[in-house]
This record gives structure tokens, C-alpha cells and sequence, in this order.
């Protein structure tokens, strides 16, 4: 068993938004590698697209306004997992 955190990307099978959620979840995957336990994409109905990082939901897509770039979800995860870390390029303006 790993203490690293698990992301969870809850998606809308109705909505097709399959490849959305594997693309967010790649660049999760590259940006923070060692750092995650595991990335799992979790099928759903009704437009639902939540992403969690372990309990702490960190996007939901009706909450926050349809979906996060990928600057903004590296920056929300990093702020969960890694608070101190620095993007490189994704964190300058």
C-alpha cells in the first residue's frame, strides 16, 4: 500500500467526456509522476466531472464554471500535494 495520493477524475459517459478526463489525467501523470499513488478515471452520468485528490475535491465542473485549464488543475493538485513546489512555467504569468 502506497501514502501517496490517489486523484480521482469522475467524468460524464453521456457527455463523452472520456478523452477529456484520460488527457487530464496524462498530465497529471507527467507533470507530478512519482508523486501519485494513482490516477483513476471513475465513469458517470448526468454531466458530472469532479476531480479529487483524496477526499479534498478540488474541481467540479458545474461549481467552478465548465473545465480547468491545465495550468489551473496542475496548480490546485500541486497546492494538495505539494504546496511548496515550484511548475516551472506553469506558474509564471
Amino acid at each position: 500500500m502506497t501514502d501517496k495520493p490517489r486523484i480521482a477524475i469522475l467524468y460524464c459517459t453521456q457527455c463523452n467526456w472520456l478523452l477529456r478526463a484520460a488527457w487530464m489525467a496524462q498530465e497529471l501523470l507527467s507533470t507530478f509522476g512519482d508523486s501519485l499513488g494513482e490516477v483513476a478515471l471513475i465513469p458517470g452520468t448526468g454531466g458530472n466531472f469532479e476531480i479529487h485528490v483524496g477526499e479534498t475535491l478540488i474541481w467540479e465542473r458545474k461549481r467552478d464554471g465548465g473545465f480547468p485549464g491545465p495550468k489551473e488543475l496542475k496548480q490546485r493538485v500541486r497546492d494538495v500535494i505539494e504546496p511548496g513546489r515550484d511548475l516551472g512555467h506553469t506558474d509564471r504569468t
